[in-house]
C-alpha cells in the first residue's frame, strides 16, 4: 500500500464508521454498541457460556437474503479497515502526528489541520507525509486493502 492509497484509506474513515453503524441498525435491528448489557444473572446461569453474537453461524447465514449477505460482508469488511485505522495511531510515536490523523479520520481539510494546530499548510502537509511514510513502513496493518 502506498501513501495516497493509506490517505484515501483513511479520509475514507469517518464516513465507513457511520456506514458502519447505519448497517448494523439494518442488520441487528439496534446499534450493537448502544446495547443494553442486560441483568446481572446470579447462580449457575451466570456459569453458563453466553452466544456470540458478533459473528453469524452457517444456519443463520443460510437464511439470509442476498440484501442481508451483501450488507454483512460489506460490513465485515469495513470493520476491518475502521479498526486497522483506529489501530494506526498507536504505531506513531509523535503527538502532532496523532492528532493530524485524528483530524484526518474527521474529515478535515489542510486549512483547518493547520488552523488547529496553529502551524502552516505547507508545515501540515510535510508532517502528514512523514506520518504516512511511518505508517507505510508497518504496512502488515493494511495489508489486503
Amino acid at each position: 500500500m502506498n501513501n495516497r492509497q493509506l490517505e484515501d484509506l483513511i479520509y475514507q474513515y469517518h464516513w465507513r464508521k457511520k456506514e458502519l453503524d447505519r448497517i448494523s441498525n439494518i442488520l441487528w435491528g439496534s446499534n450493537r454498541k448502544n446495547k443494553s448489557v442486560g441483568v446481572t444473572q446470579y447462580g449457575i446461569e451466570a456459569t453458563l457460556p453466553k452466544p456470540n453474537t458478533n459473528l453469524k453461524s452457517i444456519p443463520e447465514m443460510d437464511d439470509m437474503d442476498a440484501r442481508d449477505k451483501r450488507l454483512y460482508d460489506r460490513w465485515t469488511g469495513y470493520q476491518a479497515k475502521v479498526y486497522a485505522i483506529e489501530m494506526a495511531t498507536d504505531y506513531l510515536e509523535d503527538e502532532q502526528q496523532q492528532i493530524i490523523l485524528d483530524c484526518m479520520m474527521e474529515g478535515m481539510s489542510y486549512r483547518s489541520i493547520a488552523s488547529h494546530l496553529n502551524v502552516n499548510r505547507n508545515k501540515i502537509r510535510d508532517m502528514k507525509e512523514n506520518m504516512l511514510s511511518q505508517l507505510c513502513q508497518k504496512c502488515h496493518l493494511f495489508k489486503g486493502f
